[in-house]
């Protein structure tokens, strides 16, 4: 389907694709203005990252019907950025270009699967803490008051804010907020909600409610290039807030391209979506455009109203630019108090409810790291937040894999005890009459069950041979290896003899390089256990 440059592209759903592209553009136009207020660079500057991200991404991309432009969480991050380079708005943009280009190594270097094992819960947590972030954000716009930058200060002045709140202001970001929630759903085919509270509201504040702060002068026309710019001092910061930004679009554009994929039936791309979105940053970075992703709900809107191929994602842009280049001198009457309901709603979205709903009964470590991560993300910052859950989750998962590898773990004397054993090797157990134990284990063997492992070998001290069944593991890692060396070690100080049996070609391989297969000799090494038995038999003079 379609060429391999542009994964998807045909012109056979031509109809379908500008009908969705459109409409997918009308929807945007309100999120972009907004999403770049929220950002501090200012309402072009998001409708600039909506135009090339989402031009650029759907060509170059590997999610035929996704729409790209800025998306809460992507705001977020790029609002602290451009708070921490206020000083030079222009290093701003060149993080912004230099989490472009990463994106594009990401694909290059076909991380994108590794991306989407980033446990669900994590997820959750740091989309929860994402919408939560922008509600906080919000609320002192919504009634007429500037917003600090960062989720602590913001939350420090909602008191003096609320106290004192511009009425006008107030009473259209509650119209807008009210449109958002309450729009018939007769007419969200026809006007998506977001578009018809901007439209209401900026008439009734010209109308009645002039006493509400408004955008006012816009730039208009093409934007001109934003040269890369850095200082020596501050660049391995810049490095470091790319990589974040480039981590979490990676995140958020994946996962839409899941919600994509579902919809349409068709499989995303993940290493081709991660350099159509490197390549859309990189160049909104260069033209003073804030940093996008995949996002959900122009996607979603895009792919009901019959948008199938990139065409849709490249359309939805061009329209934005025409809208811009025609409309943009009347978008200076905005009020700041319309754009922060609609993105009062936003964020409220974005909040994981149905996940929160299920957390009295869900598994209660999810729902810890659930939690643990959305309360990092709005305190902390988000890079923390997702690197603190994955970890979390990681060392569980490998607790509980060290449970099932040490309970598939058995300490054979006499009786078998459920490892399946033939009538010689039966035979020649009883011969040893307790001096020879026979320790099987089955399964992956790492360095989660390496402790417990030799703390069981070491409770036995009366068997005079040990013979290590490694016949059903098939991996070991290097910290499994060095504990079966120490019991080695302790087995043949305490004047015993150890065989191993069975070992597959990876396994050999390892114990091999750590030079453990070397001081058992060729006599401490067998293909079965028959064989390891009976040589465990000799050396007892049977």
């Amino acid at each position: 389907m379609g060429t391999s440059l542009f994964y998807g592209l045909h012109f056979r759903n031509l109809k379908g694709d500008i009908y969705g592209g459109i409409t997918a553009a009308v929807v945007a136009l309100p999120l972009a203005l907004a999403f770049g207020v929220a950002s501090g660079a200012g309402p072009i500057a998001g409708v600039y990252g909506a135009i090339f991200v989402g031009f650029f991404a759907a060509l170059f991309g590997g999610t035929p019907a996704q729409v790209s432009g800025p998306t809460g969480p992507m705001t977020v991050v790029s609002a602290a950025l451009i708070t921490q380079y206020a000083h030079e708005p222009a290093m701003a943009f060149t993080v912004i270009m230099l989490a472009g280009l990463m994106q594009i190594g990401f694909g290059v270097a076909r991380l994108g699967r590794y991306i989407n094992l980033v446990p669900y819960p994590v997820i959750s947590g740091f989309m929860s803490g994402i919408g939560c972030i922008i509600i906080i954000i919000q609320l002192a716009p919504f009634v007429g008051r500037e917003s600090p930058a960062g989720p602590l200060a913001a939350l420090a002045a909602l008191p003096a804010a609320w106290s004192d709140p511009v009425v006008d202001a107030l009473a259209l970001g509650a119209i807008a907020l009210a449109i958002c929630i309450f729009w018939p759903a007769r007419l969200r085919r026809y006007v998506p909600p977001p578009l018809a509270a901007l439209v209401i509201c900026t008439l009734l504040g010209l109308w009645r409610f002039g006493g509400a702060p408004i955008l006012g002068d816009i730039p208009s026309g093409l934007p001109s290039p934003q040269l890369p710019t850095f200082e020596l001092a501050a660049f391995p910061g810049m490095v470091e807030a790319a990589l974040a930004l480039a981590v979490l679009g990676s995140i958020d554009s994946l996962l839409t391209s899941l919600i994509c994929d579902s919809m349409t039936k068709t499989p995303h791309r993940s290493d081709k979506e991660l350099v159509g979105q490197g390549i859309g940053n990189a160049l909104a970075g260069l033209m003073g455009g804030i940093p996008g992703a995949g996002a959900t709900m122009r996607s979603v809107i895009n792919i009901r109203t019959g948008g199938q191929t990139p065409l849709s994602g490249a359309l939805h842009a061009l329209v934005l630019l025409a809208v811009m280049l025609g409309l943009g001198v009347y978008a200076r009457h905005i009020p700041h108090a319309v754009l922060a309901g609609i993105l009062l709603k936003v964020g409220f979205d974005i909040i994981d409810w149905d996940y929160l709903k299920r957390a009295r009964t869900a598994p209660k470590a999810g729902v810890v790291f659930m939690l643990t991560v959305m309360a990092l993300t709005i305190f902390v910052d988000l890079i923390t937040a997702v690197a603190v859950g994955v970890i979390m989750a990681s060392l569980l998962f490998v607790k509980r894999m060290a449970d099932l590898q040490v309970g598939s773990m058995r300490a054979v004397l006499g009786d078998a005890d459920g490892v399946p054993l033939g009538e010689a090797e039966k035979r020649a157990l009883e011969r040893a009459g307790g001096r020879v134990l026979l320790y099987h284990m089955s399964g992956p063997l790492s360095f989660g069950a390496a402790v417990d492992m030799a703390r069981r070998l070491d409770a036995f001290t009366e068997h005079q041979v040990l013979v290590l069944d490694l016949s059903d593991v098939p991996f070991i890692d290097s910290s499994a290896s060095l504990a079966i060396e120490g019991v080695v070690q302790r087995t043949r100080q305490r004047g015993g003899q150890v065989i191993l049996v069975g070992l597959n070609g990876a396994v050999a391989r390892v114990l091999a390089q750590l030079g453990i297969l070397r001081k058992l000799g060729n006599r401490g090494r067998f293909r079965s256990r028959a064989l390891a038995l009976d040589h465990a038999l000799s050396l007892l003079g049977h």
